[in-house]
């Protein structure tokens, strides 16, 4: 009987902890974070990058494992499509900030800037830390309306399908908006 309630409470926690992401409509906490941009490191501002219009901002564990350099170079490669409906990109993990730009060059080819939460405050705020690895970023991707307002989000360890699931949820946002 207690193995059975330790399960389900595990399970509860579980499926609980896989929910954890902003909800579609929540407010998008702001954030001003060291960054680079094909190994120039700058200042990051959302309240900045929204004024230009929506912001697709995704969360990767670690720069430089096979995953997130799959994913970068994914988000590289579609930057011209998310270019032409307006949005920016930005990457943000717990790597610090020279680690980030030497991958800012490399794997993201230059082609969008990457940030660094060391603190894991701006992690935390978009609850997009790892559950049982916490000074990991989880991979999950948002996209935030320039009103500031979170309109999707995809949360999967597979770095496969973050760039064509959010360009659909992108160009869908935008036909609403019409």
């Amino acid at each position: 009987m207690k193995r059975a309630l330790a399960l389900v409470l595990m399970l509860l926690s579980v499926s609980w902890s896989a929910q954890a992401a902003l909800d579609v409509g929540e407010p998008a906490p702001n954030f001003a974070v060291p960054a680079a941009l094909d190994g120039k490191v700058f200042r990051y501002s959302l309240s900045d990058a929204l004024s230009k219009g929506p912001v697709v901002l995704y969360f990767f564990p670690a720069a430089f494992s096979i995953g997130c350099s799959i994913e970068a170079h994914a988000f590289a490669e579609a930057m011209d499509k998310f270019s032409a409906l307006g949005a920016t990109v930005i990457g943000v993990s717990g790597d610090d900030i020279d680690t980030l730009s030497r991958f800012s060059s490399q794997a993201c080819q230059g082609r969008f800037p990457v940030a660094s939460d060391e603190a894991r405050s701006v992690m935390k705020s978009y609850d997009a830390q790892m559950t049982t690895r916490p000074e990991y970023a989880n991979r999950i991707t948002y996209i935030v309306a320039p009103n500031g307002t979170v309109v999707y989000q995809y949360a999967s360890l597979n770095p496969l399908r973050h760039v064509d699931k959010t360009l659909a949820a992108l160009r869908e946002w935008a036909q609403q908006k019409k």
